[in-house]
């Protein structure tokens, strides 16, 4: 009798704490949730894409800034396909014609809407290995 109780206590608090896990695992991650893509992996048929959170990988291309303002418009590209794309806001330094980019928002017909603080510019020339024996260059 007694190991019967011992082995229900056991499997209560079992499925108490898988529960407690799933629960945070579950709330943590619903809203947030972002699919990573490349651009010619999405616009092969946006209209799948469009609404959708998304992180979108490519290369910056026709950057503009307006005057006075933090608006900007740019082309992301990868391969053949490219979309165009807004954003309002501060972007990092490396943010420019060329470089690669990850950008964070939603795909519409418009174009990608760029969320806030959702420009990642990669800049791997500053972070290349010097030749062997020697320190990486800056």
């Amino acid at each position: 009798m007694k190991q019967q109780q011992v082995l229900v206590r056991v499997l209560v608090s079992a499925g108490v704490l898988v529960g407690a896990v799933c629960l945070l695992f579950f709330l943590t991650l619903r809203g947030d949730a972002q699919i990573y893509k490349h651009v010619d992996e999405v616009m092969v048929s946006p209209e799948q894409w469009y609404g959708k959170p998304l992180q979108l990988h490519g290369f910056a291309a026709d950057v503009r800034k307006a005057v006075d303002s933090l608006d900007y418009r740019f082309v992301i590209k990868n391969g053949d396909y490219s979309v165009a794309a807004t954003y309002t806001g501060l972007v990092p330094d490396t943010f420019k014609d060329g470089s690669e980019v990850v950008i964070k928002g939603r795909l519409s017909a418009a174009g990608f809407q760029v969320e806030r603080d959702g420009v990642l510019a990669k800049c791997p020339s500053r972070y290349e290995a010097g030749q062997s024996g020697t320190k990486a260059t800056r």
